[in-house]
């Protein structure tokens, strides 16, 4: 049976998937030495000709899972680099963003799924169809995981201001919180670290936000007495033109000590922790062993810190480490209780135990409430020997920040605190307080934000500078602690009514703004990351989200937004842009041939709660899942359904559903033996050799110029997915429209009507395409052109049954209609699926354009960076045609010359490999090179001249470039590299540049391109 289930499920593609990243989960965890994952290549560069998408996908995503130890920072860098740029050049379709993060989470699925193949093997299956870019399989996969759909501009308004990571209450590395991040599509984050931040932390922090583009700001969270407990401030320095200018005032001498600080605080924090430890193992341990009846063993002080890891060692990683410490006697614990099955008692407990999670534990056994012993750091007087900066008030530590740089954000976390503590915090920091944390998506569900309408109505007072309001809520206040005869803060709070102009003008300029964030750490019972403003989602998406009752708790916060529309000139227009420009001297027409922008605007001073809110929560609620004590069942057993087939097998049944409708259709409407009998095999034939024709002349595959086959353009399931869809088409056309519907229900017939007939028959037909092109995730351009491809092939269809009626008289037939009229429906159908080889081809061979833009681009853009570089290294001299000498740079520029000299090689070979290997990629080229000033090619060309020293780019290869498997690319560039080298220098300084508005000329004076040679 399992063979047989091995047979009809999978394909071999997937099951070289598993094997590949089996394999690497296999291998010895040690850090990366491997040049082919270098993000310099690019992922349809030379590449491609010895490992695939998949496999760079996989490895990339467990240097990014696997030990947070092994390999450090660069490795993880590294392995984003390259998995952000494979996923966002795998998908070939409209969702392209979406496509990206939907086989993130795949993959990272696969990676966890270790150890159960079938579930692999679906995950597999699942990665190769979510690669296809289809629309709908895209949204299902989204919807699986739980990730609303973006927009592809990437112009949502979705952001997270409070997030932790590993080194502080966090699980994830910087680079896997950050990837996360923008899997959730997230592009604002505020990552938080306690009182102190490493260097090494920040500077991953930072590197990994610029590679997938996310917005990130780093902020440290300090914890001041505030009468019986400690309040927290988050301060965010800022007024830095770049990440390494933050990283810079990281490294100066203030800070450097406000660190150390910092540093003092969390080794204050461990020394608690470690004494807890120590009480549990004397006190709380004996008593548990007492209640449960079982032996517990003493937790190991070198076994915990091996478990903090690189994080600091705190209360809350102790509770963490218990909870898992107590497991064998949880479960032995467990095994007494099953015993007395028939106690409602016992089933109780067990059910108790089941549910008890870190923060259960924590509160049962290191509560200083229950023991003495342990630690109360709750409250400022109960704990001897606080650090510095524990001791500092909310007013002497916001000065002594405020000192360190003159540019900052101060936030006053608002949870458990009321309008008056917000009041009096406000007046003794003398306005060096900037934002509220207004809501916090912890603390909102466990019910410690019941003031935050009292608190937003102060912050909306004292920013609309309601001096009389505010005067009027103070003096509430006042009345209100009279009342409570608290008159420790009365007297403060008559000095602030005395002095109401003070705290009026502290934010009557400077508005208090608001922040909004989840307190995501990524560990059990946490909250997600990510909040979106509503409006800026798109619909579909919306309505996703209410479908899976995800928003079960809505979030009262209303931030208002504006919607701005940007029109920009393109910089590479396309003819169908070039020639709508010509129009817009008609009225109302000012933008056509423009490029389209929508922008999302939105002030955090006019956040408002209300119950009405326009948040949503991205990440949602992570539940407990339990200790596995009970007999309830841990999820199901995976199994493949209708969806994970064999391709082979699963392509038969398409052909075999469309083939049978079909064949009695024919069978059921033809007179003509010869059409009723082989009818259906030309309709089948004439739709495959269409799809051939169409992929290949798409991808410009049968050029002799390229070095790939035509086949490898063709696509055998889309070949099957046509055939089923023509089949039915048969079926619903012939028999269901024409004879029942038509002849049979309304007596219209083609002899006497046929104007009516093919009318509604083109009608119907046209609706059929658009509508499974749609489900298909064709582009928009086909599925519209084909709504209208009934109607498009009439002329088409009578010029062929014209050329077919004197071809016949050709060939001595007297009376061609004899043959052409039973043949009526397979020349309408010949002339329809021409129409729609035109129109599918040309939407297939603008995706493909659309992709090879964007390779060049990448591509190009970098070649002209190092040029830059190199530039400002060697001003005396042309350091390009130093690099197309032997020997190159000889050595000199150092470290940083070496670099650029490896990175314009490798976009050489990339390049050459696109001209010979990429669908369309000669096209897009000679495209590109007519839109770029003489100089500018010039230099294009000049970068590329590097191929010429065959004998160090083949030690590039040789020494490890693309691994140990260099023999395909070294042969691909020992044959083609004169040939391209030729081509190049012909497209550079032949082509004219094309006529525009201003042809920027980006690098060197406008000197002649032949001056290179």
């Amino acid at each position: 049976m399992a063979k047989l289930t091995d047979r009809i499920f999978f394909d071999k593609q997937d099951r070289d998937i598993l094997v590949l990243v089996n394999r690497i989960l296999e291998a010895p965890n040690v850090p990366s030495r491997d040049n082919l994952f270098n993000p310099e290549l690019h992922p349809h560069g030379i590449k491609e000709l010895v490992t695939s998408p998949a496999s760079r996908m996989a490895y990339a995503v467990i240097n990014l899972l696997r030990n947070l130890e092994v390999g450090g920072s660069r490795d993880r860098l590294l392995a984003l680099q390259t998995l952000y740029d494979e996923v966002l050049t795998s998908a070939h379709s409209a969702l392209r963003r979406n496509t990206a993060r939907a086989l993130m989470q795949i993959m990272k699925d696969m990676v966890r799924a270790h150890g159960d193949e079938t579930r692999q093997l679906m995950l597999a299956h699942d990665f190769r169809s979510t690669a296809l870019g289809t629309p709908r399989v895209v949204r299902r996969m989204l919807a699986r995981y739980h990730l609303p759909e973006m927009p592809e501009a990437w112009n949502q308004l979705a952001f997270d201001d409070h997030v932790y990571d590993v080194n502080t209450k966090g699980r994830k590395t910087p680079t896997h919180l950050i990837m996360d991040a923008w899997i959730k599509g997230l592009r604002s984050i505020t990552v938080v670290y306690d009182n102190s931040v490493d260097l090494e932390a920040a500077t991953e922090v930072i590197h990994a936000s610029g590679i997938v583009g996310i917005s990130v700001r780093i902020g440290l969270e300090f914890s001041v007495p505030f009468y019986d407990r400690f309040v927290n401030l988050v301060w965010m320095p800022r007024g830095f033109s770049s990440g390494k200018g933050f990283l810079d005032f990281l490294r100066s001498p203030q800070m450097r000590e406000m660190l150390e600080k910092g540093r003092e605080v969390l080794h204050w924090r461990r020394e608690v922790a470690l004494h807890t430890l120590e009480v549990w193992n004397e006190d709380e341990r004996p008593r548990l062993e007492q209640l449960w009846g079982v032996s517990v063993a003493p937790m190991g002080l070198e076994e915990f810190l091996d478990f903090v890891g690189r994080g600091h060692a705190s209360l809350l990683r102790l509770a963490e480490y218990l909870h898992k410490h107590i497991q064998p006697s949880l479960r032995a614990r467990a095994e007494i209780l099953r015993a007395r099955h028939d106690d409602p008692e016992a089933m109780e407990e067990l059910q108790r135990l089941d549910n008890l999670g870190p923060d259960d534990v924590q509160a049962l056994w290191l509560n200083p409430g229950h023991n003495p012993r342990i630690p109360n750091t709750e409250q400022p007087g109960a704990c001897d020997n606080l650090p510095e900066l524990m001791c500092m008030s909310a007013q002497k530590l916001s000065a002594y920040l405020k000192g360190l740089a003159t540019g900052n954000r101060l936030i006053l976390g608002t949870e458990g605190l009321s309008v008056e503590d917000v009041v009096e915090l406000l007046w003794d920091c003398e306005g060096r307080i900037t934002h509220l944390e207004l809501f916090n998506m912890k603390s909102w569900v466990e019910g410690h934000l019941n003031n935050i309408a009292a608190i937003n109505e102060l912050q909306r007072v004292l920013n609309q500078g309601l001096a009389p309001r505010m005067k009027q809520m103070v003096r509430q206040m006042i009345r209100q602690m009279e009342m409570t005869g608290d008159d420790e803060r009365l007297e403060k709070f008559h000095a602030i009514l005395r002095d109401i102009p003070k705290l009026w003008a502290a934010y009557r300029h400077e508005p208090l703004k608001s922040r909004l964030g989840s307190n995501s750490a990524s560990r059990s019972r946490s909250y997600g990351m990510g909040l979106a403003i509503r409006e800026t989602l798109p619909r579909r998406a919306l309505l996703a989200m209410k479908k899976s009752g995800s928003q079960q708790s809505a979030i009262p916060i209303y931030s208002p937004v504006e919607e701005q529309i940007r029109y920009n000139e393109p910089e590479t227009p396309s003819p169908g842009q070039r020639l709508l420009a010509h129009f817009r001297f008609l009225p109302g027409c000012d933008h056509l041939g423009m490029e389209r922008r929508r922008v999302w605007r939105a002030a955090s001073e006019d956040c408002r709660v209300s119950n009405r809110g326009n948040m949503v929560n991205l990440g949602g609620l992570s539940p407990f899942r339990g200790n596995g004590l009970t007999d309830a069942p841990q999820g199901e057993e995976a199994r493949p359904d209708g969806q994970y087939l064999n391709s082979s097998l699963s392509n038969w049944l398409k052909v075999l559903l469309g083939f049978i409708p079909a064949f009695v259709s024919f069978i059921y409407t033809q007179d003509w033996w010869f059409l009723a009998w082989f009818g259906t095999f030309i309709w089948f034939g004439i739709t495959g050799v269409r799809n051939v024709v169409q992929m290949v002349m798409a991808a410009r595959g049968a050029k002799r110029s390229t070095l790939t086959h035509w086949k490898e353009h063709v696509s055998v399931k889309r070949i099957c997915d046509s055939l089923m869809y023509t089949g039915i088409s048969v079926l619903l056309l012939e028999v269901m429209i024409r004879v029942w519907l038509l002849e049979d229900c309304f007596g219209v017939t083609v002899a006497e009507q046929p104007v009516v007939v093919f009318t509604v028959l083109n009608i119907v037909n046209g609706f059929y395409i658009f509508a499974h092109n749609v489900y298909r995730g064709f582009p928009r351009e086909a599925a519209i052109g084909n709504l209208f491809r009934s109607a498009l092939a009439i002329p088409v269809s009578s010029l062929y049954d014209f050329i077919l009626f004197h071809l016949l008289l050709l060939w001595g037939i007297a009376d061609p209609h004899m043959y052409l009229v039973p043949s009526a429906a397979v020349i309408s159908k010949m002339a329809s699926d021409t129409v729609a080889a035109i129109i599918e081809g040309y939407a297939d061979s603008q995706m493909n354009l659309r992709m090879r833009r964007w390779d060049y681009e990448s591509t190009i853009k970098r070649i002209f960076d190092c040029y830059t570089q190199l530039e400002l290294l060697f001003p005396r001299e042309d350091a390009l045609i130093c690099l197309a000498r032997p020997g190159g740079l000889r050595g000199r520029g150092g470290e940083e010359a070496q670099r650029l000299e490896r990175i314009l090689i490798i976009c050489a070979l990339d390049l050459m490999y696109f001209w010979f290997y990429q669908p369309r990629a000669q096209e897009a080229f000679r495209h590109k090179v007519r839109s770029m000033a003489e100089a500018d090619r010039a230099v294009l060309l000049s970068a590329q001249l590097v191929l010429m020293r065959e004998r160090e780019v083949s030690q590039f290869l040789v020494d490890g470039l693309l691994g140990r498997n260099f023999s395909k690319p070294l042969a691909f560039f020992l044959d083609r590299r004169k040939e391209y080298l030729r081509l190049m220098a012909r497209i550079c300084i032949l082509s004219k540049p094309r006529e525009a508005p201003a042809c920027p000329v980006l690098f060197g004076e406008d000197k002649k391109v032949e001056s290179i040679l």
